[in-house]
């Protein structure tokens, strides 16, 4: 837990910052919903080469590295993460290289948003850097070093905030607000960021590295295996991951190649390119915010697992993925219920000048419980060696919505609503089958009345309390004050529910940090 409130530490800040950039963008003038679309359009694509080349590599590599840890082999750790340096690195050029030379084959073919051209050419370096980069972060993460992990996320998205501002406002004045320049600036900054987060874990390897090879030339246990097998035990684990990562990146690809080819047939290219603007700007980036948080579950829980499976202690895994999963949930369900019953607010709030999309975060915001579960149950998945199972889920829901979004988005009355229920869909399935695989492979008994029933009531107590102050208050206070000022009641409820319905057991509040202080103190 140590680890996972670090992470989430972490992604609270990046996330808090991120927000800052993509309001501003959001916000200013000349870029707006159309440059959200140009922005996002390339990113998607930018996401599948690089899911291909990195996605799966930390936690694959900190999979191995955590086995072999534990068995008291780090010198077969060190050899994994050299090797996995040079595979990865040749990948991550390769992938760069595709998205450079293919630019406008793929803004004009596949987008049909020509003016992604220079987005997608700005962003093609980060691949290669953040393929390196990821090597070493599943490496520290092996080794239960995550605070590396987290600070160079954070300093990564610091300095992406800081870039996209200064550059943008630039472009701005250069160019007197051109949407096409001012979003490739944008992504520019994003890979100068990453150029930076990988200065720093490199730097930090360097300083570290002493004591690594102290570790290493100590170590007691090593059969040093050749380095095909060790590519080969790499790759049996990072495919089956990153092929789970681009199929789950392959429901906003759908998006970005199915919105505006559609809506163009009964309404305007422009209007089209909007309304997929609104839903890849705006709605997926609140609803993305749950997920963020919880992500440190899911990358905690994959050393702590395989670790805990190698040396046989099969009840200290079920403990931690019992209690990942049911933190998950109290994370989950009132972000799902609030985001949907305060959406008009949240956009007003967020985005004044371009609050357009009330109806569509509504509707997208029931998907946040079903991604973030998924999440959890991905991380401890992949740590008991089950990594082909999120394949077959994420593949099988990607058919589903690539499916469901060609059946709705031409239905006049459903438009752009018809991506967002197709994504709902295909989360669903891909929750149901990975749930069913744990219980399987892990033989956890969930109970109803801990993991359901009161979760529920404690958040509807808090979205209740909430919204009904809103509504009282509504003409005596600042509108945005207000939200807020609501929300922060409703936590407080929220908190004070838990306690009081005891969802967490005594165990599971020593798990916390400072958990057994917490727990005298609930006492009392």
């Amino acid at each position: 837990m140590q680890s996972v409130v670090i992470l989430m530490f972490s992604q609270v800040i990046i996330k808090i910052v991120g927000l800052i950039y993509k309001l501003y963008l959001t916000n200013k003038e000349g870029f707006g919903d159309r440059g959200n679309a140009i922005y996002s359009s390339a990113f998607q694509i930018y996401a599948i080469l690089l899911t291909i080349s990195s996605i799966g590599v930390p936690n694959a590599i900190s999979k191995l590295v955590a086995s072999k840890v534990a068995m008291g082999d780090n010198n077969g750790a060190y050899r994994i993460f050299k090797i996995a340096f040079a595979l990865f690195g040749i990948l991550g050029f390769i992938g760069s290289s595709i998205l450079f030379f293919g630019a406008k084959y793929i803004s004009n073919l596949y987008l049909q948003i020509p003016e992604a051209e220079m987005t997608i050419l700005a962003l093609s370096p980060s691949i290669f850097l953040v393929s390196v980069a990821s090597v070493l972060k599943g490496y520290f993460n092996g080794r239960e070093n995550l605070s590396i992990t987290a600070n160079s996320q954070s300093l990564e998205q610091i300095f992406k905030t800081v870039f996209t501002i200064l550059i943008v406002e630039q472009i701005a004045k250069i160019s007197s607000n051109s949407t096409i320049l001012m979003a490739a600036g944008a992504t520019l900054a994003t890979t100068l960021a990453t150029l930076f987060s990988l200065i720093y874990l490199y730097k930090y390897f360097i300083k570290k590295k002493k004591q690594v090879w102290q570790e290493v030339i100590s170590s007691k246990k090593h059969k040093k295996d050749s380095i095909i097998k060790i590519v080969k035990n790499i790759l049996v684990v990072s495919i089956p991951i990153a092929l789970c990562g681009l199929f789950s990146v392959t429901t906003k690809t759908i998006d970005a190649l199915t919105i505006v080819r559609i809506l163009k047939n009964f309404i305007s290219e422009e209007q089209a390119t909007i309304q997929y603007g609104i839903l890849s700007g705006k709605v997926d980036t609140l609803i993305t915010l749950p997920f963020s948080f919880n992500i440190a579950f899911a990358t905690a829980l994959v050393p702590t697992v395989s670790a805990a499976i190698a040396t046989n202690k099969i009840s200290i895994a079920k403990r931690r993925v019992e209690f990942s999963i049911l933190v998950t949930i109290l994370i989950g369900l009132p972000c799902t219920i609030c985001m949907s019953v305060f959406a008009k607010e949240i956009l007003q709030l967020l985005f004044p000048r371009a609050s357009d999309g009330a109806q569509m975060l509504q509707i997208a915001s029931w998907s946040i419980i079903f991604v973030v579960l998924t999440q959890t149950i991905n991380g401890a998945l992949q740590g008991l060696g089950k990594v082909n199972v999120p394949v077959v889920a994420f593949a099988t829901s990607a058919i589903i919505k690539l499916i469901f979004n060609l059946l709705l988005i031409p239905i006049k009355s459903i438009g752009v609503n018809g991506a967002i229920i197709s994504s709902i869909l295909c989360h669903i399935v891909s929750f149901i089958i990975c749930f069913i695989a744990l219980k399987k492979n892990m033989n956890i008994k969930f109970k109803i009345n801990k993991f359901v029933f009161k979760p529920i009531i404690a958040t509807l107590l808090m979205c209740t309390i909430s919204y009904l102050l809103y509504t009282k208050l509504y003409s005596s206070m600042p509108q945005n004050i207000l939200l807020i000022f609501s929300l922060l009641i409703g936590l407080i409820i929220y908190i004070i529910s838990i306690i009081l319905l005891k969802i967490l057991s005594e165990e599971e509040i020593y798990m916390i940090p400072y958990g057994q202080k917490l727990y005298k103190t609930l006492k009392k």
